[in-house]
């Protein structure tokens, strides 16, 4: 409520209240008076009256009775009266009379008011013949409106005296807020930063001082606003003469930012062209001294060449780092999008770094949670580099224990999810001051750390940048003496509802699991949980089904002479195949006999090897598998890298290929060559174009991305099967040419002329393939042999060796190829029977088998060209041709076997 509300409030409600209180007071009192006077006047004058009346009653006097209650008719507001006995019954009546209850106390007065009705009842004396009343009738009426003009007259009062309260309080409040609003006026402007006029000074004292206080705060305001007028002119001249100073500063900057980027330009070539530079006169030493250990030294020398090659490897490790970290201070560093599977990529992480683990003698071990999504997509060779760099320090720093890698789904939406993965170790740990410039570039934790362990102190500045370029955090967590845990997070595009599908379907085989390692035996049991298998331990064995296989792990305590022989006893009472997993190197690989069948697999065993040898196991087809250890590529004048899916083709491409001045590396996938393409360089690649998982084309265009050398690397295709416009496609694809299967030594000789410039030595024709037999025993009649030995070494190069393990492949592979065969018949799966097809195809190219090789190679060119239905009638004959192959197998077998025995019973009969 305003102050000029409550004002007027007090001046004009509060004296009109107060003026209405005492005129009603007044009035009510006056009404009261009146009744009251009317009341004894009327009492008064009947009581007078009733002595004669009665007398005149009792005489019957009827003149004196009409003078009598004339009189009484006179008084005020009488209207009629009566004259009536003890019984109620009129004795005179004068007027009209309402209904009168009788007299219920004779000889006593009684007034009755009813509403504006009165009755009043007066005994007359004693003296009449018989007791009488005297009843007046009175009309009050008069009083009420006499009441009612006395309200009209205040009320009219009232009205007057409140609009004189209403001037008097306008006026008032007129004299008191023309000033209040004058000088609310002037604030206003005042605020606004405009000098308002002076206000004129009211006569009231107290709006005299606010006036005048306005004043002076108007004076005030217009002297502040001339100093400050003055101060922005002066600061304007010194801005003036700061902006002519900034801009000349500007120009030296922009001067200093050229040079400055030139040098950072003549830098980044410097840096690239002297780490090229100083790569490649390394590569040649490694490779050199690497040939120069297969010779023959003394040990003294054999040390001395060691500490080369390590010294090697250091130097090649720090040019690297240097450059990745040049690359990613400048901003050069692209991220691909390309599909990403974390369980392959901390498999082939781990594989990597085992040798080391292995030599420590530390567990190694990787765990991919369930809920991980199996499609992803991200850049595997940074987020491989980054698992790489962490792991390679947690091995380094740790001598006993452990190293777990894990990956855990942190947060999942609707077309990203963001990954935890964490590297574990059981080494020394990090003080709390060590650890937090432990990600800075040229740090390590301890001064001592290069001198013993080596290192530039790049790996986890580079490891830092990379994950927050791919929009996660990196963080450690350590206490000295206690191990330390470094963990990344890792936004990549995909969805949380693509879950993992199992590797294998066990359908409940009891597998026991005999593993020493508390996390690897948990995590051993939970993926053969997963793979449906019943997974018991050796001391609950007994007492259920028996066991369908054995999964035991050996660790490095486990590989001295008196423990193997106590794992010779314990294999030699298994009842089932045996898995065994040895924390060991393949050339420190036990040599165990298993009388039941199994495998030896080197830790950490990747899950699809894990798989696919509890697969074989279970299968029924136990055979002893060499353990792959991913292996440094040795520098060599031209290094030549191998990509097939079929182990044939590996080997043949292997032989052909062998020779002084060049390095063969194998490939079984494409994944597996990119892995190698981001670890060294190589002259040419010889790419299979279908391949399970990656084709040859996908991986061909992912290695052209990596840029650098691989984008004038020469690629051939080797393939074969190609149409017309296939050509075209593999060339768009950045594939360089083509070879087709079967090799020929003459074709793969000119290919590396053209492309290399390198003359192969020719090949020497086998001598003994002349005489081999051309035709399998009862094969005379037939358009083509089951078997030509002789053809098969022309198509191995003249190694009828070779051409042999070739034929034996093919012959061990036939069931698989049989098997796939069916089943993408039976699924009517056209991609699968194309996959199964090609590879048969691609093995006979090798192999002396004409049948075969020709009902393969017209079943996979209908196939692509006519459809599944036209390939369905030539089935039959091929799964006879691979009978008869395998039959003829087993011939060869059965007379070898009878050669020995006859052998062995001459020499016993000499």
């Amino acid at each position: 409520m305003s102050l000029k509300t409550r004002l007027m409030l007090m001046i004009l409600g509060l004296p009109l209240l107060l003026l209405a209180l005492v005129v009603g007071a007044a009035l009510a009192l006056e009404d009261r008076q009146r009744h009251a006077a009317l009341r004894d006047q009327l009492t008064h004058g009947a009581e007078l009256v009733a002595p004669a009346l009665g007398e005149a009653l009792a005489r019957g006097d009827e003149r004196a009775l009409t003078r009598l209650t004339d009189g009484l008719l006179a008084l005020p507001h009488v209207q009629a009266l009566s004259l009536q006995d003890g019984q109620g019954a009129p004795l005179l009546e004068r007027g009209r009379l309402r209904d009168l209850p009788a007299p219920t106390n004779p000889g006593a007065l009684r007034l009755l008011e009813r509403d504006r009705r009165w009755l009043l009842q007066v005994p007359l004396p004693d003296g009449s013949p018989m007791p009488a009343w005297l009843v007046l009738d009175i009309d009050t009426t008069p009083l009420l409106l006499t009441h009612y003009r006395h309200l009209a007259s205040a009320g009219l009062a009232l009205m007057l005296a409140g609009l004189l309260l209403f001037l008097a309080a306008y006026a008032t409040m007129r004299r008191l807020s023309q000033p209040l609003e004058d000088a609310g006026r002037a604030l206003d402007r005042l605020a606004l930063g405009v000098v308002p006029q002076r206000l004129a000074i009211p006569p009231a004292p107290e709006l005299a001082r606010l006036a005048r206080r306005v004043n002076d705060l108007a004076d005030h305001l217009e002297t502040a606003r001339e100093e400050m007028q003055a101060q922005i002119e002066q600061a304007t001249d010194e801005l003036q003469e700061s902006m002519e100073t900034i801009e000349v500063q500007n120009i030296e900057l922009d001067l200093a930012h050229r040079r400055a980027l030139e040098a950072n330009r003549v830098k980044s070539e410097f840096l690239a062209n002297m780490s090229h530079e100083i790569r490649t006169p390394l590569n040649g030493i490694v490779g050199f001294c690497r040939l120069l250990g297969r010779s023959r030294l003394e040990p003294r020398q054999r040390e001395w060449l060691d500490q080369v090659q390590r010294a090697c490897d250091n130097l090649l490790m720090l040019v690297n780092d240097v450059l990745d970290f040049s690359k990613l201070e400048a901003g050069r560093v692209e991220l691909e999008a390309l599909p990403l599977d974390m369980v392959g990529l901390v498999d082939e992480v781990l594989g990597l770094q085992a040798p080391l683990a292995q030599q420590k003698g530390l567990q190694l071990l990787g765990l991919v949670y369930d809920d991980v999504p199996a499609d992803l997509e991200g850049d595997p060779l940074r987020v491989r580099q980054v698992l790489t760099n962490l792991v390679n320090n947690a091995l380094k720093f740790t001598d006993q224990g452990e190293v777990i890698v894990r990956v855990m789904l942190e947060q999942a939406e609707a077309s990203q999810v963001v990954l935890r993965v964490s590297v574990s170790d059981t080494g020394m740990g990090l003080t709390d001051e060590a650890r937090r410039r432990l990600f800075q570039a040229f740090h390590q934790a301890d001064i001592s750390h290069p001198r013993e362990f080596g290192g530039t102190g790049l790996g986890l500045a580079i490891c830092r940048q990379l994950v927050e370029q791919m929009g996660g955090e990196i963080d450690a967590e350590s206490l000295p003496g206690k191990g330390s845990t470094f963990s990344f997070t890792l936004p990549l595009s995909g969805s949380a509802e693509s879950e993992r599908a199992p590797e294998l379907s066990l359908d409940g085989e009891v597998i026991v699991i005999e593993e020493p390692h508390p996390p690897t035996r948990r995590a051993l049991a939970h993926l053969l949980a997963r793979w449906g298998a019943r997974v018991t331990t050796p001391a609950t064995a007994g007492s259920g089904p028996a066991a369908s296989l054995v999964v035991a792990g050996l660790g490095h305590e486990d590989l001295d002479e008196a423990r193997l022989a106590g794992w010779r006893r314990r294999l030699d009472g298994l009842g089932c195949p045996a898995l065994l997993l040895v924390n060991a190197s393949p050339p420190d690989l036990p040599v165990l006999p298993l009388p039941h069948g199994g495998e030896v697999l080197g830790k950490p065993a990747s899950r699809s090897a894990l798989a696919d040898a509890v697969a074989r196991q279970l299968a029924g087809r136990p055979r002893a598998l060499p353990v792959t250890v991913p292996r440094r590529p040795t520098a060599s004048p031209v290094r030549l890298l191998v990509v097939d899916d079929t182990e044939s083709n590996r080997l043949l491409l292997g032989e052909l290929l062998a020779g002084p001045g060049l390095t063969v590396t194998q490939a079984a996938s494409g994944e597996e060559a990119l892995a190698l393409a981001h670890d060294r360089d190589f002259d040419m690649v010889l790419m299979d174009i279908r391949m399970a998982g990656m084709d040859g084309v996908e991986t061909t265009r992912a290695l052209r991305r990596l840029g650098g050398a691989w984008r004038r690397v020469p690629i051939i295709a080797v393939t074969a099967h190609v149409q017309g416009e296939q050509h075209r496609v593999l060339r768009e694809g950045g594939l360089d040419d083509v070879l087709i299967k079967p090799l020929q030594p003459q074709r793969l000789a000119r290919l590396l002329e053209e492309h290399l410039g390198i003359v192969m030595p020719p090949q020497a024709e086998s001598g003994s393939s002349a005489h081999a037999p051309t035709l399998a025993e009862g094969e005379e009649d037939q358009e083509l042999a089951v078997v030509d030995l002789e053809l098969g070494a022309r198509l191995a190069g003249g190694r009828e060796r070779l051409a042999r393990e070739l034929l034996e492949t093919l012959v061990d592979s036939l069931a698989h190829s049989e098997q796939a065969i069916r089943d993408a018949v039976a699924r009517d799966d056209e991609v699968a029977l194309l996959d199964a097809l090609h590879a048969l195809n691609g093995a006979c190219r090798y192999c002396g088998t004409p049948r075969l090789g020709l009902l393969a190679e017209t079943l996979e060119t209908r196939l692509r060209s006519r459809g599944l239905t036209a390939v369905v009638p030539l089935l039959p004959d091929l799964y006879a041709a691979m009978g008869e192959l395998r039959a003829w197998q087993a011939a060869q077998s059965s007379s070898t076997t009878k050669a020995i025995a006859s052998a062995s019973s001459s020499e016993s009969d000499r």
